[in-house]
């Protein structure tokens, strides 16, 4: 099991990066740098890559709406350069928030859009002319849609890799049915090993039964809050998570189209989700995090004495997770992914 974690950073990201060097150091394999409607993560990637030698350096995520495949071409295989072979593409569909509101784009067809662009990328990379005919890209440009003056090219630099690894974030049937057909990794979140099974175990079987033998087995990362001791004051760390688990279900998106809290129904706390929404959205967020399901944080995280840790980290492992994305809440993050990295070792 690989360790990871998310690039954390709030004013200044030079900082925040400045930090992986040194957990890199720890034991870390890998680092997820994120987006959403902040610092572009390219670029910050671009960065980590001067300043680490083994690590893993992930766009997690880049969205398939706001770049051209073939802009997320060269940023795959510029950052990859860069890095020397290391660099990850984690793509998503993200959501209307960000797409219609930041990007000022329709979100439309996000299923669709995703695979062709996956399919795009992977053919760039093995440097083969773009020459590509879906329902969301075409390429060439045909003439009555140009100026008829469009060609099929092929990338002008030569990748570092072919295949440089393509994950997917995703959460819905359908999507994560063709992310276990056609990508090399997936990426829940507000993951719950303990009913992973019954929420997504049909659409992984029915993507993995069309899976290219080529691809290898599907890779799965998932997301835990680190807290290693005993006594009260190391179980209540996981009140630090609860605004996490209230934002995404209660306000990441609007009633009726909220993929995070159709998650959390489908993990059985209905009742909650309802609870968290209605809270969050009338403004009173600390009533809403105080609806989070203990028992979700706890599943969800890796929050207690060692053994107990141990105990999760197995779940986590007999639910297929491959990478464990880890926030080391404590005052020496380095030494907590020292110590997780002795026990998913």
């Amino acid at each position: 099991m690989k360790l990871s974690t998310a690039l954390m950073y709030a004013g200044n990201p030079r900082e925040s990066a400045d930090q992986i060097a040194t957990w890199e150091k720890a034991g870390l394999d890998m680092v997820w740098v994120a987006e959403a409607y902040g610092f572009d993560s390219p670029t910050l990637m671009g960065y980590l890559a001067a300043k680490t030698e083994t690590v893993e350096i992930a766009a997690g995520i880049l969205n398939v709406f706001s770049r051209t495949p073939g802009a997320l071409l060269q940023t795959a295989a510029g950052l990859d350069n860069v890095s020397g072979g290391r660099a990850v593409i984690g793509l998503g569909a993200s959501g209307p928030q960000v797409i219609e509101g930041f990007h000022g784009m329709p979100y439309e067809r996000p299923l669709g859009r995703t695979r062709e662009v996956i399919e795009i990328l992977r053919a760039g990379l093995r440097r083969e002319t773009l020459v590509h005919e879906g329902r969301n890209f075409t390429l060439p440009l045909p003439s009555d849609q140009g100026l008829g003056l469009g060609k099929p090219l092929k990338l002008l630099t030569r990748p570092e890799r072919a295949d440089v690894p393509i994950w997917v974030a995703a959460l819905g049937d359908k999507n994560v049915e063709m992310t276990a057909e056609i990508a090399d990794g997936w990426l829940p979140h507000l993951f719950h090993p303990g009913k992973a099974a019954d929420v997504w175990g049909e659409a992984l079987a029915r993507g993995t039964a069309k899976r290219s033998a080529d691809l290898g087995p599907l890779e799965i990362s998932a997301n835990a809050m680190v807290a290693i001791g005993e006594g009260p004051e190391t179980k209540a760390m996981l009140d630090f998570a609860r605004p996490l688990y209230a934002l995404y279900v209660g306000g990441m998106g609007a009633r009726g189209k909220n993929f995070y809290f159709d998650l959390a129904c489908q993990y059985g706390y209905e009742k909650e989700a309802q609870e968290i929404q209605d809270l969050y959205l009338g403004g009173n967020k600390r009533d809403a995090e105080a609806k989070v399901p203990l028992e979700w944080l706890e599943a969800g995280n890796l929050v207690g004495p060692r053994s107990y840790v141990a105990e999760r980290i197995a779940a986590f492992r007999e639910a297929g997770v491959t990478n464990l994305s880890i926030v080391p809440a404590t005052a020496d993050p380095a030494a907590t992914i020292a110590e997780v990295k002795e026990l998913v070792s």
